[in-house]
């Protein structure tokens, strides 16, 4: 799947489930199905790099970076080192990537599992307080003074890099007050990269509503952020380890229409997503959704201004 941040990137899932310490109100993946703090192996490490040999012996196109993620929260993986350290075996000179909510960084354990990664994208939408527990709505053990604090112990103790993003909703972490906090928050923590976002893809709750591509900038000079579209998901590639210019083999119809229902059965995506996700063309694409549209397989929504589809 190509990322808007890392270039081709293939992506691990470490839960197997939507199980997050946040419920947010923009998560692309829908509501969280298990809100917890709890930390165990819920995809073991042996399974996961099973498949994962299996997968770099099948001669797939070669990928930018490998990205640690899931349907939720990584880091509540206890064996996520032993993943990484597999990782780096079976596909040698390839980064690994870990995208996290940043909550359970208050934790050494699980800082120093993350810091065997290459790049690590945390986020931090907001320390306005009132302003977490609406948007990100996490469980009661988590604390923002806590996440705050563990994001800048981590980033003494980390050799890699780390780039921060910010997703904006409007109406609620779109504030001033918040503008200021994170401007200041990113003077202390020095990110490589600071990406400022917003939803592209219907949320998980019908409050989160984009916010406006005024907002964005003005959130992005205050900053520092990198460059990017009003619209998360499309900026240019921030990690280049091996081309990944190669196309993706077509396939048979069968194989094209298993790629995009497994794709649209982890988030709702336009034909333009779904193309720049799976490497294929618009056309291969439409036909496709198309068809599964008719075998109702999938579904078609209009949100955002565009027209979505899902599993």
């Amino acid at each position: 799947m190509r990322s808007g941040r890392l270039g081709r990137s293939l992506g691990l899932d470490l839960l197997g489930a939507r199980i997050c310490s946040f419920d947010c109100l923009y998560c692309e993946v829908g509501p969280t199905d298990a809100l917890t703090t709890a930390k165990k192996p819920y995809v073991p490490a042996a399974r996961l790099l099973d498949e994962l040999s299996g997968f770099a012996a099948s001669g797939p196109a070669p990928c930018d970076v490998v990205t640690l993620g899931g349907l939720g929260e990584p880091c509540l993986n206890t064996e996520m080192d032993r993943i990484i350290e597999g990782t780096r075996e079976i596909l040698p000179g390839v980064p690994v990537a870990v995208l996290t909510n940043s909550s359970l960084l208050s934790e050494a354990a699980v800082r120093r599992r993350l810091a065997l990664a290459d790049v690590v994208l945390p986020s931090m939408d907001t320390l306005v307080h009132a302003e977490f527990a609406a948007l990100n709505r996490p469980h009661p053990d988590v604390s923002l003074d806590a996440i705050r604090q563990g994001l800048l112990d981590f980033r003494s103790e980390f050799s890699g890099r780390i780039f921060l993003e910010t997703l904006i909703v409007a109406g609620i972490n779109d504030t001033e007050a918040n503008l200021a906090l994170l401007a200041d928050f990113c003077r202390q923590l020095r990110p490589d990269r600071v990406d400022v976002v917003t939803m592209t893809r219907p949320g998980a709750y019908a409050s989160a509503v984009a916010a406006s591509p005024e907002t964005l900038e003005r959130f992005r000079s205050a900053l520092g952020a990198d460059a990017l579209p009003a619209q998360a998901g499309h900026g240019p590639a921030a990690l280049r380890s091996r081309s990944c210019e190669t196309p993706c083999r077509v396939g048979s119809p069968d194989d094209v229409a298993a790629r995009v229902a497994a794709s649209l059965g982890r988030r709702p995506q336009t034909i333009h997503q779904l193309s720049i996700a799976l490497g294929l063309s618009e056309d291969d694409i439409s036909r496709t959704v198309d068809s599964l549209v008719r075998e109702k397989k999938i579904q078609a929504r209009a949100e955002l201004d565009h027209v979505f589809y899902q599993g």
